[in-house]
Order: C-alpha cells, then structure tokens, then sequence
C-alpha cells in the first residue's frame, strides 16, 4: 500500500557522532557532483533494476492485516528510509542507459542497495554543508547560505498531497479538458483514474503472490520485479476500460523508449521520470515502481501537454484558475452551508470604483474567511536553488494571493466599499466582523511551501485581521474532511493563527493532527517554538486512508473528535453552529479552546441543570468562571417566556461578570425538557469599578474555576460534601449537585 512520503528531517550521516567527525575531518568531504556521478554510475550496473524494485517495496508499502492501525505505518516515518524524491533519482538516473533486466547474484544486489544507501546519505550529507550543486562560486542572483538549505528543504521535503487526492482530483481538475484529451491522448481522466487504480491493485496483489513464492524459490532466482510488471490487457480486464483506451492512458505516461534522461545532470535537473514514471520491458510489459509517482503525474503532467498546444493554452490556463476557486468553494459550501459561501465576489467602491476581489468568501456570524486561490507552481530553476528565482516565484503566488486577501479583508470595516457577487447581487457583510482570516491555497504541491512561508511571507498587522495559513488544495481538502463542522474549522484557524510564528512542521498536515489529538495547544511559558515531527501525522493518514481508500480502520484520530462525542457538550456545540449568530459563534470558540477535563465539567453542568428543572419545574443555573483567560459562563435552564428568560439570564451574566473582574462572559438558556439551545448571551467589555454592582454583588458567592489548556493547571483536590458547591449557589456540595 504506498503512501505520501514523508520528510527526513535527521539522517545518520547529518549529526556524526565524534569519532566519525575525527575521521571526516581527516578526509576531504566530496563534491555534491562528485557523490552523484557515483550515483549515476551505479544505477546504470547490469542488474540494477532489481535493486530498485527491492528499495521500492521496503521503503513505500504497507504491511497489515484486518484494519491498518497506525503502528502498521510508522516504519516510513523511519530516517533511514528512502524518500519519493530520492526513489526518482534511482530510477532517472537508471533511465539514462538502456536498462539490462538480467538478474545479478544475490551478494551483488545487496551490494547495490548498501552502495545506494550510502551514496544517498551521502549526497544529503553534501547538500546540507555545501551552497550549490558543485560547490562553484555563487552564480548571479544566489546567496552563498540561503540556496543551500532551501535546495535541501526542497528536495526532501517530502509531499503535501496523499496518493488518492492525486487520483481523484485529477479528474476535477481537468474535467473542463475531457474533449481535448480525448482527442489529442486518446483518453479522459476518468478513465485514466480508473487505470491507475487498476495498476494499483494488481502490484498489492502480484507482490502478496510474490511474497509467498519466495519461501519455495531458490536464493539465487529471488526478485520482486516481477511484481513492478504489467501488461495493458491485464489493467484493462481490472479497470473496465477497453484495451485500446488503457493502453492509451499507460502510453502517456512512458518514457519514450528512445529516451536516456539526458537532461538530467544533478538532483534538480528536470528528470523525466516525473512526468512520465512508467518503462517498457524488454517483453514490452510495462515496470512502475511508485505508483504513487504515476498519480502525481496524472495530475501535473496534463498542464504541460495543454500548455504546449498554442491554440489551446489560454483555456487550459482559465480551466486550471476556476479549478482551484471551484474546489476550494465546494469543500468549504460542504462545511460552512451554500447560503454562508460566496464565489467570486467583486468590491465596488464609490463611482463604481473596481477595488478587489474575492475568490471565496465565507461569512459565518461574525467571522469571515477570505481565500486567495493560485495556480502558480515552483519553477524549475527555483528548485535548483536559486535564492532570487525562489523569493520571485514565491511573491508571485503566495505574497501576491495573501497582499490580494489582506486589502480585501481591510475593505469589510469601509461602509462605502459594497461587495457583489457574480450577478451583482449585493453580499451582506458584518462591518465588525470579530475575526478575519485569510487563507492562500495553492493548487499545486508546492515544495517547502510551510518553511517558505516562515522565510518570505511579509505579514502585515490590522485590527481582527489574523495572520494567514497558507495551504494547498490538498491541505483545504484534508481539513475540510476531519473538522467537519464549521466550529471545529474556525477553531482550528484560531489556534493556528494563536501560534504561527511558534510552530515549525514539514507541512501543515503535521500541524492539523497534533490539533486533532491536544486541541494544538502549547505551553507558552514553556517553549518559545515548537518543531514537530513527521511521525505526528500517523493517525491522520490511518483516518484518510480508511476514508478514501476504503481500507479498514479507524475513520476518526483519538483525540477532539472521539472523547466527547455523543456527550451533552458535543451537542451544545452543534446546536451553536446550526444558528450561526455571532453571541453564540463567540462562545461556541471558547468552549472549543476548552481543555477535556473543563469540557467535561461543562457537559455535566448541561445534565446536572436541566435535570434539575425537569424535576422541579424551576430555574437552575451553573456557573463556571474561567479566570485563566478573565472570562466565564453560566448554564441557565428554565421554563420562562422568552423575555423574562433572557432578561433573567443578561442580569445573571452582568452580576457574575462583575464579582470575576473578567473582560467577558456568556451564557446559554437551555431548553429543560431535551436541553435544546433556547439563545445565548455575549457581554464583551472592559471590567471596570461600579459602586452600585458593588453593593448588588457582594453576598454572591465565587465559584470553583474551571481550567482551560493555557498552563496546564489541573484542580487536584476532590470537592467535599460539606464543600460550597461549584455551581456558585451558596449551598453546600451535598445538597445541591452532589446528588
């Protein structure tokens, strides 16, 4: 089962220990093209092939049985495995000869894998002590430092995008092409989608076949190779597809037999095996190590055929730009509702006056998203490591998408400034929106993007303006996917901005499941930046695999999602989110930044309390203040009328905000027969001395505190019996909700 891979973030040659370093220091480190020739001149041995297809299959499978659990995965976060990256110099670098399919002796493959991996860490080695390919003199327009670790962040930096988001959004992204593909390839991407699968499942099985026969085949005949082979007929038969169409799909994406990768000079050079990862056999069968590469190029690849035809070029390229606005618009309709998602909206100002636009626009109560969407991709020469073609690429998509989203986020606060959608209807818009976020989604998978960002990205400051999260599509998609609710999405974008010069992550997939799991919260008194590692994101990719891979496992990462759900609290919430009003948006963010233990306390306050109108038919109330962050908030259930519940519960609230000196606080009236959301209340002002709440609060008692994820505090001391109750009623614990 192959998989994203994953970045090397340490390799055993990157941190000698001391008696490596005194013998390297004995010794002249090699060039970077020193090193790859070596590389090249290995992967051109007779025989070599069959190194290959053993380096493919333990670095980029999957062994499980019954459901796919994380630990079943966490050998490919391993340092000492190959990267996708590193697998596609092997087989460039093969390409660039005609490849002999004999098979060597057993001793002389291994010795190829040993030399492989030593060469490779090698090579990384190099590149992270070294400025350019062949350790020349700077050309124009490089820094001697910088190049260095962007060519390394690059190259290693793994993927952004799971295998099956290549192979099911290709389909998306050129579903406007289907007349030109068929007529100029023979094909539509629907069909090539069913191809790749096909191929897929035929390698998983040829390779359980393989496996198995190895116990009763001599040493000497062993060979996974034959697994990596396929004929068309045989992926026809699977797919569905008819012959002449699925050899059409599998042509498209062969190295011409003719063809020796002759460009391919260094690690950054163009290596045609990305946009054509599949051989011929000499038994014209065809060989694919990575399937993984064959669905990225199903993806990529298409935009450079279009690209050539210059009749066609400029609709491929207004095909592409309403690809990224469409599936970033759908995936959030999904989440947010159709009727709070806005495609393409224009700000006129006065005169008529032309003063932006809008790709997304999500208005939800009182919080917005603005999302910038761009085609742009990483330009060949930038990923030689170019420091000035890097910052250039880079300012034309990311810097120019997010300065687009901010001058349009700042223009929601002007009132002459009126924002219409595609038909010209007018958009209302909340000229104090609480919290803006703008998000920049690339469409591509664009290296490095994360660390990129922390390097170029020129954020500016504005009153509720956050600062941006700069994703791809395939990130927008993953999100949208596990915070499937507009609560837990908007949460996540608060805490992300909370910490973004803090975290440091391989992309931002790391980050969205270490929120999955801790609420992604961070000791602040504690750590000034955060790194975190690959391996965080294993549960995630068990989650996406079982949803759209359809393996068995487990849908849903322990964590947020799983510990509350069913609970009185998780129902609260999606009561918040099916009103969208901006009191009860304000608290639903605030009982998400919750730790589980306070979330719990809150779940069982909404129980306790409408039990207790339900037994008596009275007004119960609980209190639960939250100093930590000056703010708290009152559970009130009861029979009332809706005026004199809401005026009951506003008093209530102002009283309790005052005694806690807290800057906010809110309340929920609850329904006592089915503890259904009735309304909700938001004070939001500064504390200040008032002799008269003074005089009206001075008999209320103070309530226990509940804890929030900010220091890590816990109450250790268990409530007694004859202890004032929480609730903050006076009575002792006993006699109030003890029972």
């Amino acid at each position: 089962m192959s998989k994203r891979t994953k970045k090397r973030t340490i390799r055993r040659s990157s941190v000698p220990d001391s008696a490596a370093a005194a013998a390297e220091s004995s010794v002249r480190m090699r060039s970077e093209r020193e090193v790859f020739a070596d590389l090249a001149a290995l992967c051109t041995s007779p025989g070599y092939v069959h190194a290959l297809a053993f380096l493919a299959f333990r670095d980029n499978y999957i062994h499980y049985s019954d459901e796919l659990k994380a630990e079943d995965m966490m050998h490919l976060f391993s340092p000492q495995r190959l990267l996708r990256t590193e697998m596609a110099t092997l087989v460039g670098l093969a390409m660039r000869a005609a490849i002999r399919f004999d098979l060597p002796r057993p001793n002389v493959v291994q010795e190829y894998v040993d030399k492989t991996d030593a060469l490779l860490e090698e090579i990384h080695h190099v590149m992270f002590g070294s400025s350019s390919p062949d350790d020349a003199p700077a050309a124009a327009g490089m820094d001697r430092e910088a190049p260095s670790l962007m060519r390394e962040a690059i190259f290693y930096s793994g993927e952004s995008a799971y295998v099956f988001q290549y192979r099911d959004l290709c389909v998306k992204k050129y579903a406007e092409d289907e007349e030109w593909l068929t007529k100029n390839k023979g094909f539509t991407m629907t069909e090539a989608r069913s191809v790749f699968s096909a191929v897929k499942d035929i390698q998983i099985r040829k390779l359980s076949e393989k496996l198995r026969s190895l116990k009763s085949t001599p040493l000497e005949h062993w060979s996974l190779l034959p697994a990596f082979l396929f004929t068309a007929s045989e992926v026809s038969e699977l797919s569905g597809v008819n012959a002449a169409r699925a050899e059409s799909v599998l042509s498209a994406f062969t190295a011409p037999a003719h063809e020796t990768n002759p460009t391919f000079g260094s690690l950054h050079d163009f290596n045609i095996f990305n946009s054509t990862p599949l051989l011929r056999s000499p038994n014209d069968e065809f060989l694919l190590f990575l399937p993984y590469s064959l669905g990225e190029a199903m993806y990529d690849s298409p935009f450079y055929w279009m690209n050539s035809d210059t009749s066609y070029v400029s609709t491929a390229m207004a095909h592409r730009g309403r690809y990224t606005e469409e599936f970033c618009a759908n995936r959030l309709a999904a989440l947010f509702g159709e009727r709070h998602v806005h495609k393409n909206v224009h700000i006129i100002g006065p005169k008529e006056k032309d003063l932006g636009e809008i790709d997304v626009l999500v208005i939800f109560g009182d919080r917005v998203i603005i999302l910038q969407a761009k085609s742009k991709r990483l330009t060949l020469e930038a990923r030689r490591g170019n420091d000035r073609v890097i910052k250039d690429d880079f300012q034309k998509s990311v810097q120019e998408a997010y300065d687009q989203g901010f001058t349009c986020a700042e223009l929601l606060s002007d009132p002459s400034a009126k924002f219409v959608e595609q038909a010209r209807a007018e958009i209302a818009i909340p000229r104090n929106a609480k919290e803006i976020y703008v998000i920049c989604a690339v469409s591509d998978n664009y290296p490095a993007l994360h660390f990129q960002a922390r390097q170029f990205l020129a954020v500016k400051q504005a009153p509720r303006i956050l600062p941006p999260l700069i994703t791809d599509v395939f990130g927008i998609d993953v999100m949208t996917e596990m915070l499937a609710s507009p609560l837990r999405f908007l949460s996540y974008l608060n805490r992300r901005a909370q910490y973004d010069d803090k975290l440091i992550a391989r992309d931002e997939l790391t980050i969205l499941s270490f929120h999955l799991k801790k609420n992604l919260w961070i000791d602040e008194n504690k750590y000034d930046v955060v790194m975190m590692t690959d391996d965080i994101t294993v549960d995630l990719d068990v989650a996406m695999s079982v949803r759209r891979d359809n393996v068995a496992g487990e849908r849903i990462p322990d964590g947020i999602l799983t510990r509350l759900a069913g609970s009185a609290f998780e129902r609260l919430i999606q009561e918040i989110e099916s009103r969208a009003e901006p009191a009860t948006i304000e608290l639903g963010t605030m009982l998400l930044r919750l730790s589980e233990d306070a979330a719990i306390k809150v779940s069982e306050a909404i129980e306790l309390t409408t039990e207790r109108s339900r037994r008596d038919g009275k007004p119960h109330d609980f209190v639960l203040p939250i100093s930590e962050v000056s703010t708290g908030f009152i559970v009130h259930s009861n029979f009332d009328s809706h005026p004199i519940a809401v005026a009951r519960l506003r008093g209530h609230c102002l009283d309790r905000k005052y005694v806690s000196k807290a800057n906010t606080w809110y309340g929920i009236c609850l329904a006592p027969t089915d503890a259904a959301l009735r309304f909700g209340v938001n004070l939001d002002f500064e504390w200040t001395y008032n002799p008269g709440m003074e005089e009206r609060t001075r008999h209320m008692v103070t309530p226990v505190d509940v804890d929030v994820p900010h220091t890590g505090r816990s109450r250790k001391n268990k409530i007694g019996r004859n202890d004032p109750c929480p609730c903050g009623s006076g009575k002792k614990y006993k006699r109030c909700h003890l029972s």
